[in-house]
C-alpha cells in the first residue's frame, strides 16, 4: 500500500462563498467574479496536511503511518520558511515591493504547479485600478509576433485594450500609418482594435503580409501592441519529377532523399508506400529530421515495397505525395527465406560481408550547433554498418540532464527540452558494433533572445510622491533598452523636470496630474525583441474595498491559512485586522501580517473560527470588510487498500473507508495508473470499496481511491498483481543438427506474474498430417534449452508453449524445418485383426504407422497369411493402405495373420504371428430340450441341451429366448403380442426370464446366436404366470369439508396383477407424540370413497389404504388429514368465515349468476313442456325428487341412465351423506392391457385397461340434491 496526501487549491486553505455584490460594489463598477481569483490566492496554502503533535498523538495507529510523511514535511518547511521569500507587491495599488516570505515545498501534483502560478501571475502582475476611475491605457489581447494565418480564410489581427476614458485605436503597416478607410477590404471591430480583412469579394491575402503595430489612446497616453509579423501560408505543391530504380548491393547503406516543398509552416514529413502502407522503421531502418529516409543496411526484403515521402501540411490539412522510389537490391543468396530474418547470425548466412560504423548524417567526425534559450535542442546521429551499430549519447565533462534528456528515433536522436546556458558544451554519440566503433562531437552552444529579469509595471501614485519604473532584460548577446513615450522616443518627447533617466531605469519626483502617460520599454538583439507598457497615473482616491464583502471562507483544520483584503487608495492605506470586534490588532504568535496587508494563520485550530474584519485608512478616509471563517474537519481514508495479487479470472475487492467533516459533501472516486478509472460492467464501485469481478491481465496496475470534499481530498493507493497466463516463448533457434538428434533454444516470454512451471516442445511434420502439432516432450520451467530426440526422415518443425499455474500461453512461432535422414523402420503396425465380414472373406486391418516411425518414403505393408495348423505356405500380398480383403476362405478357419512395415531404405523387423477367423455362416441347429419353469408371478427358469460346436459355424456368442403375451387370465383385456427377448451370452445351458406380466398366458422360443444372426427356431413352449399382489391404488385424496367429518376418495390401482377381493383402510388418530388405537376397515373392489366421523375435533388421522387380491395385500398409499382450525374456538371461527365469504362482493356477484341461469333454464323447461308433452309431469308434484327416490314407473326422465342411480341398499345417515355398503362385485369387470414393468423384487407394475358395464356410484350424493343442476329436475 501506498500513501498520496494532496490538497487542492481551494482545499488547501479554504474555499471561498462569496455573496451578491452590494450596491455600493455595482455603482463603482466591481465585478465580484473578477477578484475570484485574488481570494482564492489569498487563502492558498502549501498543499501539504499538518496535524498538531496533540491530534497526531490521538490518533490510530493507522493514521500515524499516514501522517509520517506529513510530519517529515512539515519540519521542512519550517526550516525553509525561515530562508526562502518570493518577490510579490506589497498592496493593490502600492509603488513599492515588498518582500513576502513564502515556503518551499517537496514537488506538488502538476495541479498544484498550475494553481500556484495562477496565484503568483495574479499577485506580481500589473496593478489594477478599478474601471470606474480614471487611467490610461493598456493592452489586454493582441495577435502573436510571428501571425501565419489560412489564405482560405479572412485574416483577423486582435488588438484589445481598456481605459477610461475608453481608448481609440489606430495601426501602422511596415512603420507607416495604416489608413483604414481608403481600403474597402478591411474594416475595425467595433470597441476594439481587432482588424478584420474580408477576401469573400475577392483579393489576395498575400497583398497584405507586412509588419503591423497597433496604438491605444485616451487623453492619458498611448499604449503600443507588439510589432506583428503578418504572414500567408503557403502548401506548394511537388515538382514533378520520373525517378530511377534505385540500384543498391545488399549490406550497403542506403538514404533515399524527401527534399520537401519549402512550405509556411514546415511541412510533417513521413513515408509510406505508394498503397498508403506505412513504412515499418527500426534501429535499421529510420526516418531523420530532415525527412529522409536512411538505410544503415539493406537487406533483400527491403525491396518488397516501395518508398514514398509524404509532406502534411498543417493549415490547408492536405498530404502532398512524392513519386515512389522503387528499390532493387543484388544479392549474393537470391531466396528470401524468412527463417533467416531472425538468425543471429543474419548477415553472414546471407553471403552480407561485415563492416565498421560510419556517420550518414552528419558527415565528419565533428560539427556545431546553436539554439536559443528555452527552445528544445535536437541532436542526431545516423550511422551504417553491418551489423546495424548502436548509438550511445554523452556529454563532456558532465552527464546528460536526466529530468530533461529524452532520446527518440531508436537513441539515434538526443532532445533536450527547455534549453539554459548550462546545456551548452561538446556532446558526442558513439556507434558501434562487433566489428568496431566510431564517434561524432556535436559542440553546441546556446544562444538567448531577449528575456525580462525586471520587466516595469504600472506606476500608482499620489500626488507629491516619488516613484521608478525598472526595465531589466538579459539575452545574448546582452540587448539594447529603449524607453518611449506615448509611443515616441523619449528623447523627442516634451521635457518633464520631475522625470529622470537613468539607463534601464526612470525616477520620478514629486509627481503632479500632468506627469500621467504610458511608457515603453523596448529591449532587443539580434534574436528578438521584448516590448512592455507602463502608465504611471496620478490619483487621490480614498480607500475602497475590492473584495465582495461578507464572504464565508471554510478551510480544513490544521492546515496554513492566508486571509487577502484586496484594497485600492492613493495614497496607500495601511491595512489592520480585528476578529471577532475585538480592539486588538491580529498580529504575532499564530498570525502573522505581510506588508501587502494579507493575514496568515500558521495554523487553524477550531478556536480560530469567527469572523475577521481588515481595516484600511489613508488620509482621505477608510473602508473595512468582514470575512467569516468556518473549520471543517480533515477528509482521510482510515481503511485504505492494500497490495493484492489475484489469479486472472478472480474477484479482487479494494477498500476505502473514509472519515470526513459530515457538513461537507464527499466524493469517492478511483484512478487506474493516475488516470480516471472507467468502471465497465466487470467493475462495481461503492461507497467503501471497489470490486473488480474476473480479473484479466489489462487489469493490473496500481489503483487510487481518492476522496474529496469541495475543500479537501485524500488520496491511497495499491497495486493489483494480476497472476496471467505466461508470453509465448519467442526466437527459436536450431543448433547442433545431427541425424538423431537437435538442441532447441528459445527466449522465454514474460511469466505474468507467475513462475513458468514447464515447457511443452510440440513438432509438425508436412508429409503424414501436415497442420497438425503433436507432443514432443516435457521440460522443467527453469530451462530455454533442450536436446530433441528425433526419427528419421520427418521434415521437423517445432514450436513452444510455456505453462504456468494459471495456464498456458499461446504456442511460439515455429522453428525453421530440419529433415532427418532415411533408415529402415524399427517396427511394425501394431493392432492387427482378421474378421470376416462375409462367410467367404477374411478382412485383414491394422493401425498405419505415423511420420515418426515411417522412418522413410514409401511407407507400405507386407501381408502374409496362412491357414493355421496347415503348415501351408505363406501368401503375401503389398499394401499402402491399412486393410487387406481374402477372399473365397472356408466359414470360420483360423489363420495366421503377419504385417510388416516397409520403405524405400529396408524391411522392418519379422513381425509376430496373430490368429484370425474368416467369415462365419447362421447357426444350423436349435437348443433342444428346452423346459420351462414357473417360479413366480413375474419370472421363469429355462433349461435347454446344448448344440453341437459344428453346427454354430461360428463364434457362439449367445443363446437367445423368445417370449411374447398371448393372453391375459381377466376376461376382456386387450394384450400386445409383441415379441421380447432375453439373452444369455456364452455356452449355457439354463436362465432365468423375468419382468413378466402375471396372471397371463406366454409362449417361448429359443435359438442359437453367433456372429452372423440366428439360428432356427425351437419347439414352441407355452406357461401361465399366476396371480400377483396388486400396486397401490391411485390418487388417494384426503378432505376435511367440516370439524366432524373426513371425507376419502381414491381411484383402483395401476395394476391389479390378478382379482381384487377388496380394500384394506387402517387409520389412527394422532396428537402431536401422542397415538390413538388402529381401526382397520375392509372395503369392496368398486368402492372408492369412505367418511370418517370425526371423535376428536382436535387430533389429526393418518390413513393407509391397500388393495387385495387372493395372493394378499399389494402396496400401501399413506396420507394424513389437514391440521385442525383453532382449537378454542372452531365452531366461531368456521361461522366467521363462512360470514366473511358471504359478504365478499365476488361471492355475491357468483350467486346471483347462478340464480338467473336456474331462472333461464326453468324458462327453457317451461317452454318446452307446453309444446307437446315430452317430459311427462310427475302426478306427485307436491313431493320432492331427492337423489334417493326411485325411477318413476311412470316414464319421468326418459333420459335417464342405469348409471346414474344410486346403488342399492344405500342408506341415507342424519348428516346427509351416504354410507356405502360391502358389494359383491368382483374384478372380472376389469382388465388389463400394456406392457408390464417390474420392481427390484420383481413384482409385477403393468398397465392395465378397464371396461366399464355401468358408471360409480358417488359416494356422497346428499350433497347433489342441493345443486342447482339437481333443483332443475325437482321442480320438473
Amino acid at each position: 500500500m501506498r500513501r498520496l496526501a494532496a490538497r487542492g487549491a481551494a482545499g488547501d486553505a479554504g474555499e471561498v462563498a462569496a455573496p451578491a455584490a452590494d450596491s455600493s460594489d455595482s455603482a463603482q463598477g466591481r465585478s465580484p467574479s473578477s477578484w475570484r481569483l485574488i481570494d482564492l490566492c489569498a487563502i492558498w496554502d502549501a498543499g501539504v496536511y499538518l496535524p498538531s503533535a496533540a491530534w497526531n498523538g490521538a490518533s490510530s495507529g493507522v493514521a500515524r503511518r499516514r501522517l509520517n510523511e506529513a510530519e517529515r514535511l512539515s519540519s521542512v518547511r519550517e526550516a525553509q520558511l525561515k530562508q526562502l521569500e518570493v518577490t510579490r507587491p506589497r498592496v493593490l495599488g502600492s509603488r513599492e515591493r515588498g518582500r513576502v516570505p513564502r515556503m518551499a515545498r517537496q514537488p506538488p501534483p502538476p495541479w498544484v504547479h498550475a494553481a500556484f502560478l495562477l496565484c503568483l501571475l495574479s499577485l506580481g502582475g500589473a496593478i489594477e485600478i478599478p474601471m470606474d476611475l480614471t487611467q490610461p491605457p493598456t493592452i489586454t489581447k493582441q495577435s502573436v509576433k510571428d501571425h501565419i494565418v489560412d489564405p482560405r480564410d479572412n485574416i483577423l489581427i486582435e488588438c484589445e485594450a481598456k481605459g477610461n476614458p475608453a481608448p481609440s485605436f489606430h495601426w501602422t503597416r511596415n512603420s507607416r500609418f495604416f489608413n483604414i478607410a481608403k481600403d474597402p477590404r478591411v474594416s475595425m471591430r467595433r470597441r476594439s482594435g481587432t482588424l478584420v480583412i474580408d477576401f469573400r469579394s475577392g483579393g489576395r491575402p498575400e497583398e497584405y503580409e507586412g509588419e503591423y503595430q497597433c496604438f491605444a489612446r485616451n487623453k492619458f497616453g498611448t499604449a503600443l501592441s507588439n510589432r506583428i509579423r503578418l504572414q500567408v501560408s503557403k502548401s506548394p505543391l511537388w515538382p514533378k519529377e520520373n525517378l530511377d530504380p534505385v540500384v543498391v548491393q545488399e549490406g550497403a547503406p542506403l538514404t533515399l532523399q524527401c527534399n520537401p516543398p519549402p512550405g509556411l509552416p514546415s511541412p510533417v514529413i513521413f513515408w509510406m508506400s505508394s498503397s498508403m502502407e506505412p513504412i515499418t522503421q527500426d534501429k535499421r531502418v529510420s526516418q531523420g529530421h530532415n525527412g529522409d529516409l536512411y538505410f544503415s543496411n539493406v537487406m533483400l526484403q527491403d525491396m518488397q515495397t516501395d518508398y514514398s515521402c509524404n509532406a502534411r501540411f498543417h493549415f490547408t490539412h492536405t498530404i502532398q505525395q512524392k513519386n515512389p522510389f522503387t528499390l532493387k537490391v543484388l544479392t549474393n543468396h537470391p531466396y528470401n527465406d524468412s527463417s533467416l530474418r531472425n538468425h543471429p547470425d543474419m548477415y553472414s548466412a546471407r553471403g552480407v560481408a561485415e563492416r565498421t560504423p560510419s556517420f550518414m548524417y552528419p558527415q565528419g567526425t565533428a560539427s556545431s550547433q546553436m539554439v536559443l534559450r528555452g527552445m528544445d535542442l535536437l541532436l542526431e546521429c545516423i550511422a551504417s554498418g553491418v551489423p546495424t551499430p548502436d548509438i550511445a549519447w554523452y556529454k563532456k565533462g558532465g552527464d546528460l540532464p536526466s529530468d530533461k534528456a529524452k532520446f527518440e528515433n531508436f537513441n539515434k536522436a538526443l532532445r533536450i527540452t527547455n534549453v539554459s546556458e548550462e546545456d551548452s558544451g561538446e556532446y558526442f554519440c558513439l556507434a558501434s558494433n562487433k566489428m568496431g566503433s566510431i564517434r561524432h562531437t556535436i559542440s553546441v552552444r546556446v544562444k538567448a533572445a531577449p528575456y525580462w529579469l525586471d520587466e516595469p509595471k504600472n506606476l500608482i501614485l499620489a500626488p507629491g510622491e516619488d516613484g521608478r519604473l525598472v526595465c531589466r532584460a538579459n539575452g545574448n548577446p546582452k540587448p539594447t533598452v529603449q524607453w518611449m513615450v506615448n509611443g515616441e522616443p523619449l528623447q523627442s518627447a516634451p521635457p518633464n523636470p520631475n522625470r529622470e533617466v537613468a539607463g534601464d531605469t526612470i525616477i520620478f519626483r514629486d509627481t503632479q496630474i500632468s506627469s500621467r502617460a504610458v511608457y515603453q520599454c523596448n529591449t532587443s538583439n539580434e534574436h528578438g525583441y521584448l516590448l512592455a507598457n507602463a502608465f504611471v497615473s496620478v490619483l487621490d482616491v480614498p480607500p475602497r474595498m475590492l473584495s465582495p464583502r461578507n464572504q464565508l471562507i471554510r478551510v480544513i483544520l490544521y492546515n496554513r491559512t492566508r486571509l487577502d483584503c484586496p484594497f485600492f487608495g492613493s495614497p496607500i492605506p495601511t491595512l489592520r485586522w480585528f476578529k471577532n470586534g475585538q480592539g486588538s490588532n491580529l498580529d504575532g504568535g499564530n498570525y502573522h501580517v505581510y506588508e501587502n496587508g494579507s493575514l496568515e494563520i500558521k495554523m487553524i485550530r477550531k478556536e480560530d473560527q469567527g469572523i475577521y474584519t481588515c481595516v484600511a485608512t489613508n488620509i482621505l478616509g477608510k473602508a473595512e470588510n468582514q470575512v467569516r471563517l468556518e473549520v471543517k474537519d480533515p477528509t482521510r481514508i482510515y481503511r485504505m487498500p492494500e497490495d493484492q495479487v489475484a489469479k486472472r479470472g478472480t474477484t479482487v475487492q479494494l477498500e476505502c473507508r473514509v472519515k470526513h467533516d459530515p457538513s461537507l459533501k464527499l466524493t469517492v472516486s478511483w484512478l487506474k495508473d493516475d488516470e480516471p478509472l472507467y468502471i465497465g460492467n466487470r467493475m462495481k464501485k461503492e461507497d467503501d470499496s471497489l470490486t473488480i469481478f474476473g480479473v484479466a491481465e489489462r487489469d493490473q496496475g496500481s489503483y487510487t481511491c481518492v476522496a474529496s470534499t469541495e475543500l479537501d481530498q485524500d488520496l491511497a493507493k495499491a497495486y493489483l498483481t494480476v497472476l496471467g497466463r505466461p508470453d509465448r516463448p519467442r526466437d527459436l533457434e536450431l543448433t547442433d543438427l545431427a541425424e538423431r538428434s537437435v538442441r532447441l533454444t528459445w527466449i522465454p516470454g514474460d511469466d505474468n506474474n507467475s513462475p513458468i512451471t514447464d515447457y511443452v516442445v510440440q513438432f509438425e511434420e508436412d508429409q503424414f498430417q501436415p497442420g497438425v502439432w503433436h507432443d514432443h516432450s516435457k521440460y522443467p520451467g527453469s530451462v530455454n534449452s533442450a536436446v530433441l530426440r528425433l526419427s528419421p526422415y520427418v521434415n521437423y518443425q517445432f514450436r513452444v508453449i510455456a505453462i504456468n499455474e494459471v495456464g498456458s500461453s499461446h504456442p511460439s512461432l515455429p522453428s525453421e524445418r530440419y529433415r532427418t535422414s532415411g533408415a529402415p523402420p524399427e517396427s511394425n503396425p501394431g493392432d492387427v485383426k482378421g474378421e470376416g465380414t462375409r462367410k467367404n472373406n477374411m478382412e485383414i486391418t491394422w493401425t498405419p504407422m505415423n511420420a515418426t516411425s515411417a522412418f522413410g518414403p514409401n511407407l507400405r505393408y507386407i501381408v502374409k497369411w496362412r491357414r493355421r495348423e496347415t503348415r501351408e505356405a505363406w501368401n503375401n500380398v503389398t499394401v499402402w493402405g491399412s486393410r487387406y480383403v481374402v477372399g473365397q476362405t472356408p466359414v470360420y478357419v483360423p489363420y495366421e495373420i503377419r504385417v510388416q512395415a516397409e520403405n524405400d531404405f529396408g524391411k522392418g523387423p519379422e513381425p509376430e504371428s496373430v490368429i484370425g477367423y474368416s467369415g462365419e455362416d447362421y447357426p444350423r441347429a436349435a437348443p433342444t430340450e428346452v423346459k420351462v419353469r414357473v417360479m413366480n408371478s413375474t419370472a421363469i427358469s429355462l433349461q435347454w441341451n446344448r448344440v453341437y460346436s459344428d453346427t454354430v459355424q461360428g463364434q457362439l456368442r449367445e443363446y437367445r429366448a423368445y417370449y411374447w403375451r398371448e393372453s391375459s387370465l381377466l376376461k376382456n383385456l386387450w394384450v400386445s403380442q409383441k415379441r421380447q427377448q432375453a439373452s444369455f451370452p456364452g455356452d449355457r445351458l439354463r436362465g432365468v426370464v423375468s419382468r413378466l406380466f402375471p396372471y397371463s398366458n406366454y409362449k417361448l422360443e429359443m435359438v442359437v446366436v453367433n456372429g452372423r444372426g440366428d439360428g432356427p427356431r425351437s419347439e414352441t413352449k407355452e406357461f401361465t404366470t399366476p396371480e400377483g399382489v396388486p400396486s397401490a391404488p391411485r390418487r388417494f385424496r384426503v378432505r376435511q369439508p367440516n370439524l366432524e367429518t373426513i371425507n376419502l376418495e381414491w381411484d383402483h390401482p395401476e395394476h391389479p396383477n390378478g382379482i381384487m377381493i377388496g380394500y384394506t383402510l387402517k387409520y389412527v388418530a394422532f396428537n402431536g407424540t401422542k397415538v390413538g388405537k388402529q381401526i382397520v376397515e375392509n372395503f369392496s373392489p368398486n368402492q372408492t370413497k369412505f367418511t370418517v366421523q370425526r371423535t376428536d375435533p382436535v387430533s389429526r388421522y393418518r390413513f393407509t389404504l391397500s388393495a387385495r387380491t387372493q395372493v394378499g395385500s399389494g402396496e400401501a398409499v399413506t396420507e394424513e388429514s389437514p391440521a385442525p382450525p383453532n382449537e378454542a374456538t372452531p365452531t366461531a371461527a368456521y361461522t366467521n368465515n363462512q360470514a366473511d365469504i358471504a359478504t365478499q362482493g365476488w361471492f355475491i356477484g357468483l350467486m346471483c349468476a347462478i340464480a338467473l341461469l336456474v331462472l333461464i333454464l326453468l324458462i327453457v323447461c317451461f317452454i318446452k313442456r307446453s309444446r307437446g308433452g315430452k317430459y311427462p309431469v310427475r302426478e306427485k308434484k307436491d313431493v320432492p325428487l331427492g337423489p334417493e327416490d326411485p325411477k318413476e314407473e311412470d316414464g319421468s326422465f326418459d333420459y335417464s341412465d342405469e348409471d346414474n342411480k344410486p346403488l342399492q341398499g344405500s342408506q341415507t345417515s342424519l348428516d346427509g351423506t351416504i354410507k356405502q355398503q360391502e358389494s359383491d362385485d368382483s374384478l372380472v369387470d376389469y382388465g388389463e392391457g400394456g406392457e408390464g414393468q417390474f420392481n427390484e423384487d420383481g413384482s409385477f407394475i403393468g398397465q392395465y385397461t378397464v371396461k366399464k358395464d355401468k358408471e360409480e356410484t358417488e359416494g356422497n350424493e346428499s350433497s347433489e340434491a342441493t345443486s342447482p343442476v339437481n333443483a332443475i329436475y325437482s321442480l320438473a
